[in-house]
């Protein structure tokens, strides 16, 4: 009695591995079928919102500004581009339409300076002549800054806020009325991790872009009654010209490329993210790697130990200009 127990409890062991080892195959193709499906839908989702979309993109003469008009030229959508320098903005209208592929339009081109909030509401009005209306309008457009808070002029702090902040918001006061009236629009603010932490010798930059944060925030919340989407996207360092360009305590030119810049991500990469994050309508991305991030957690659970890392990086930056 015993050996035939035995048997039949190794029989039924048998036989449920057997009928375990079929149900799961099925079930993980299932699982992964259902999640490829998933990822297609939301790529055809994406494009189609992207497609013949009027998309505005300031600061686009270089850098991220330039890689995401590169991106969303690609996917098809209506360009405004906007800059200071209109012979840069002609040359990539030019670099944009050569060997142009199917199913894409020639971008517009509107200069003006952001800093000047004055020809930034004409600005506005010209591109809402030129196009009609705005479907998507990405803040890009940006100034950084080193330099010491004791030697900085205020001068230096309002030029910085003026082009990060006060010229943004600016723009998109003057755009967001056309958007309310269609029930339909979306805002994207190309903030920084700076927006999020602050780190020293960047006040007037991390200022500036924690403005941005929380009025970008605020207006999430004001147009969800309008259903316009805003997102912010936050990204750490990329390898750009910002820090060559960057102004100092007394307004003068950087000049520099720090190690952190050139050691950033590749902008064309982060361009890909902002695409991916306007398709998605999501509400917030953070492109930065995981010391940045982790700092951001950092500074909302241990704020002291955050403070404490910051003074040490401020030591060490002193100690590595004096030598």
């Amino acid at each position: 009695m015993g050996r035939r127990g035995c048997r039949r409890s190794n029989l039924k062991g048998k036989l449920m591995d057997i009928i375990t080892s079929t149900a799961i195959i099925p079930l993980l193709c299932g699982c992964v079928g259902i999640f490829g499906l998933f990822k297609l839908l939301q790529r055809i989702r994406m494009k189609a919102y992207i497609q013949d979309s009027v998309v505005v993109i300031t600061g686009a003469t270089s850098g991220l500004g330039k890689e995401c008009a590169k991106v969303f030229h690609a996917a098809g959508a209506k360009l405004v581009l906007c800059g200071r320098n209109r012979e840069r903005l002609e040359e990539l209208v030019r670099e944009l339409t050569t060997n142009q592929p199917k199913k894409t339009h020639k971008p517009h081109i509107v200069t003006f300076d952001l800093a000047d909030s004055n020809t930034v509401v004409q600005a506005a009005a010209e591109i809402l002549k030129c196009v009609g209306y705005v479907d998507i309008l990405i803040n890009n457009a940006g100034i950084s800054y080193r330099g010491t808070i004791i030697d900085t002029t205020v001068d230096v702090d309002k030029m910085v806020m003026e082009t990060n902040y006060f010229g943004p918001v600016a723009l998109t006061k003057a755009i967001l009325p056309s958007m309310i009236q269609k029930r339909q629009g979306h805002i994207v603010v190309i903030s920084s991790i700076q927006g999020k932490i602050s780190i020293p010798f960047r006040s007037a930059y991390a200022a500036s872009k924690h403005a941005t944060q929380a009025f970008f925030d605020c207006l999430r919340a004001e147009m969800e009654q309008y259903e316009i989407d805003v997102t912010v996207v936050s990204p750490g360092y990329i390898r750009t010209n910002l820090s060559l360009n960057a102004v100092t305590a007394d307004g003068s030119r950087y000049g520099v490329m720090d190690k952190t810049t050139s050691e950033g991500r590749n902008a064309a990469e982060v361009a890909q993210e902002v695409l991916s994050a306007v398709g998605k309508k999501k509400k917030e991305v953070v492109v930065a790697s995981l010391i940045p991030c982790l700092a951001v957690y950092l500074r909302t659970l241990s704020p002291r130990l955050f403070f404490k890392f910051m003074a040490g990086r401020a030591r060490a930056e002193r100690k590595s200009k004096a030598s």
